[in-house]
């Protein structure tokens, strides 16, 4: 069992075969003995503690050191010094030189501060030498050839402590993405869920509506619903979605279709409303169908614009899990998407479909300027910011109020504006809300993937920027996005709310 240098030429000897010892002189040599401090410590002894002064720089001569460090109530490990050579190999990850398993505690002298970890002995006889501050900045002085080892150990420690410090960063920010992604995966799962154990049922009225209805028609009013079906489908998004504006067509559309005999004349208000028109437009392109075939007509195409309906929240709904899912992926900057055209009032009004259910009772006003020109970017993960803004907005009004939708272009940018008139951001907050996984709301709540990942979807990754204005009773996030997209800049750009 090792029991140290015996004697003053064993010591001498042992220092002089470390690399940060071996270009002294005779006389250095000399020196340093004269002021070593040996130790012999047994396994697990501990030789520092985190958070205790640091009073002392330490060589180990022979056994091996393990360093730990408290992290949120769990011990890690985060290196290991060993004078074996095989297991010295098996520590030299990221880089770490061979010279750093034989010294520490330099660090910390040279701030002048603690130690930032816990250093303890692994194996039986771990022999360490200890040399005081004080006696430390002297070795500086009389042996530069120490500085030449010591300083590219040190860059490497900095260097190993930074990673370490983004590594546990990460894991918690992912937890804390996680978390929220389980959360906000509820609202498309949900549709898809809904429309799945709807589908059968609508597929059998489907059925069913369509032979009572060829039935019933000749080949000239069949055209005439065919018509109708084909413009309804073409029909824009309503400028202006009132809930009560549209609770009242819903009611007076299935009112005058149970006076034509429908047997289904809610669900043709409710599909037919949803689109936002009343009674009279429908009415005035029905001409043609007699009334024998009228009730027949009515109900197909409300079974017709049920299926549609439904497979519209799927197609939203589905490919939108696979976006949040791969938000994960966006954060950490991996597995990119190519680059495509394409219309970014598409992406808000998949947004409006998916959050539909968040939405009810809210009045919803479109604003996009006409000929809108396409974007070039990644639309799947612009769906992650109009997501994010318009479910913090719907929550932000709890259930009623006017969520506007603006989209124009300016001054060689596309302009969204998304404004709620919710209670607003209190002003202290403000300057906050961008910044990494910053959230005043419990998890569980809001969408847990943070304004700070649309702030680096809307200015890394599409060089735009994104801002917040607010007041009580009206906020406002602004996203300008570049129509021609820059080069890619050297650096994050900062941002102002």
């Amino acid at each position: 069992m090792n029991t140290g240098p015996r004697n003053t030429a064993e010591l001498r000897s042992a220092l002089h075969a470390l690399e940060i010892f071996e270009g002294l002189t005779g006389e250095q040599l000399d020196w340093l003995v004269s002021v070593s401090e040996p130790r012999i410590l047994a396994d697990g002894q501990v030789l520092f503690r985190d958070g205790d002064e640091a009073t002392c720089f330490h060589v180990l001569l022979a056994g091996g050191l393990v360093v730990t460090k408290v992290v949120d109530g769990r011990e890690e490990v985060l290196t290991r010094h060993s004078t074996e050579e095989e297991s010295a190999a098996a520590e030299e990850h990221d880089g770490k030189p061979t010279a750093a398993h034989r010294f520490t505690g330099e660090l910390p002298l040279l701030t002048d501060g603690s130690y930032v970890a816990t250093a303890a002995a692994s194996g039986p006889a771990t022999t360490v030498v200890g040399y005081p501050k004080a006696v430390f900045f002297e070795m500086l002085t009389r042996c530069h050839g120490v500085a030449a080892v010591l300083i590219p150990v040190l860059a490497w420690r900095i260097k190993s402590s930074e990673v370490q410090a983004r590594k546990r960063a990460t894991v918690e920010a992912l937890g804390t993405l996680a978390a929220g992604l389980a959360h906000e995966l509820n609202n498309p799962a949900a549709a898809v869920a809904r429309a799945a154990q709807e589908l059968a049922p609508a597929l059998e009225r489907l059925t069913l509506t369509a032979h009572a209805w060829g039935a019933a028609a000749d080949g000239a009013e069949r055209a005439v619903l065919d018509r109708l079906a084909e413009e309804l489908d073409k029909l824009p998004p309503p400028e202006t979605s009132d809930p009560l504006a549209q609770a009242d067509d819903e009611e007076e559309i299935a009112d005058r279709a149970e006076d034509a005999g429908a047997e289904r004349p809610g669900l043709l208000g409710s599909g037919v409303s949803d689109l936002g028109v009343g009674w009279a437009w429908l009415w005035s392109r029905l001409e043609g169908i007699g009334e024998p075939a009228l009730a027949a007509a009515l109900d197909h195409l409300a079974a017709l614009l049920e299926i549609r309906s439904l497979a519209a929240e799927l197609r939203a709904a589905g490919p939108r899990i696979s976006q949040l899912v791969s938000a994960t992926r966006d954060y950490a900057n991996l597995d990119r998407a190519p680059e495509q055209r394409f219309a970014v009032t598409e992406g808000l009004e998949n947004t409006l479909v998916v959050l539909r259910a968040k939405l009810a009772g809210i009045t919803i006003v479109r604003a996009y300027d006409e000929d809108l020109p396409e974007l070039t970017g990644y639309p799947g993960e612009l769906n992650q910011v109009w997501t994010n803004l318009v479910d913090n907005a719907a929550e932000a009004m709890e259930g009623a109020g006017t969520l506007t939708l603006r989209a124009f272009a300016e001054g060689g940018c596309m302009v969204v504006e998304i404004v709620d008139t919710g209670r607003g951001i209190p002003e202290d907050v403000l300057p906050r809300i961008f910044e990494p996984f910053y959230t005043t709301k419990d998890v569980g709540k809001g969408t847990g993937l943070g304004l700070h990942l649309g702030y680096r979807i809307v200015t890394q990754r599409h060089h735009g920027s994104l801002t917040a204005r607010s007041r009580a009773g009206e906020t406002r996030m602004v996203v300008r996005l570049p129509l021609a997209t820059p080069p890619a800049p050297t650096a994050e750009r900062n941002h102002t709310s």
